[in-house]
C-alpha cells in the first residue's frame, strides 16, 4: 500500500533523476537472484541527498505516528535500511535496532543489534522489496525473540506476487513510499522509456523469474 500518493510520484521522479533507479528494457541487468531485469534500483544513492532523505524519513515517521503510535522501537534491515531507520527513529525520538542477515560468528553472536524486547512493538524500515525473502527473514528473526512486528515500511516495492504471499504468511502489512507501477508511469511521462517498451516491461513484471525468453532487438 502506498503511504502518500502525491509523494509517491515525487519520489519516483527523484529516484529516476539521481539514477537510483535505472531502466534498460533492451539491455537487462542481472540480479543476485539470477533473474534478468530491465530495471535496477539502488536506493543507497538517496544517502547523497539530505533534503530527499529528510522527506522520506518524514513520510515514514508520519505514517508510524498516525497508524502505529504504540511502536516503541524502529528496526532497520541490514544494510541499506539502517540509515533510514536511524533518521526515522530520530524524528520519532525512539530507540533503534537493526537485524543482520545472519547471526555473527564471533563475539556475542548477535543477529539483532540494539535490542528488541519480547512483546515490544516495532516497525521495520526496509529500502527495497523484490522477492520478499530478505525482509521476511528479518521479520522471522524479530518474531523468534517475541517482538511484535507491526508493519514494514519500505522505500520501494516491485509488488511481486511472491513477495505479497510471503508477507501475508507472516502476517505483516507493507507500506511503501513508491512502487513499480508508479515508477513506470512517471518514467513514461518523463521520457525515460517509450510506449514501445511497455509490453516488454509488462512481460517481465508478469514472469520475472523466466524473462526474457527473447530480448527485443536494438533498432
Amino acid at each position: 500500500m502506498i503511504i502518500n500518493t502525491e509523494f509517491s510520484r515525487e519520489l519516483a521522479r527523484e529516484l529516476l533523476r539521481i539514477n537510483a533507479v535505472v531502466l534498460r528494457p533492451n539491455d537487462p541487468f542481472v540480479w543476485s537472484s539470477g533473474w534478468n531485469s530491465p530495471i535496477y534500483c539502488d536506493n543507497r544513492l538517496t544517502l547523497l541527498y539530505p533534503e530527499l532523505r529528510r522527506k522520506m524519513a518524514g513520510e515514514f515517521a508520519a505514517k508510524i505516528r498516525a497508524d502505529f503510535p504504540e511502536s516503541s522501537v524502529i528496526t532497520g534491515t541490514a544494510t541499506a535500511g539502517i540509515p533510514h531507520a536511524a533518521w526515522v527513529a530520530d524524528q520519532l525520538d525512539l530507540p533503534m535496532a537493526y537485524v543482520r542477515a545472519k547471526a555473527k560468528a564471533y563475539g556475542m553472536g548477535n543477529q539483532i543489534e540494539g535490542g528488541v524486547r519480547k512483546g515490544q512493538p516495532t516497525v521495520v524500515i526496509e529500502d527495497l522489496i523484490s522477492t520478499g525473502g530478505s525482509v521476511v527473514s528479518v521479520i522471522e528473526a524479530l518474531q523468534f525473540v517475541g517482538a511484535n512486528v507491526q508493519a514494514v515500511c519500505t522505500i520501494f516495492t516491485y509488488n511481486f506476487d511472491t513477495a505479497s504471499s510471503r508477507l501475508q504468511e507472516v502476517g505483516v502489512p507493507v507500506y511503501a513510499l513508491t512502487d513499480y507501477t508508479t515508477l513506470i508511469d512517471v518514467a513514461l511521462q518523463e521520457g525515460y522509456i517509450k510506449n514501445e517498451d511497455l509490453q516488454l516491461l509488462a512481460d517481465w513484471r508478469s514472469h520475472p523469474d523466466t524473462w526474457p525468453k527473447k530480448l527485443a532487438v536494438h533498432p
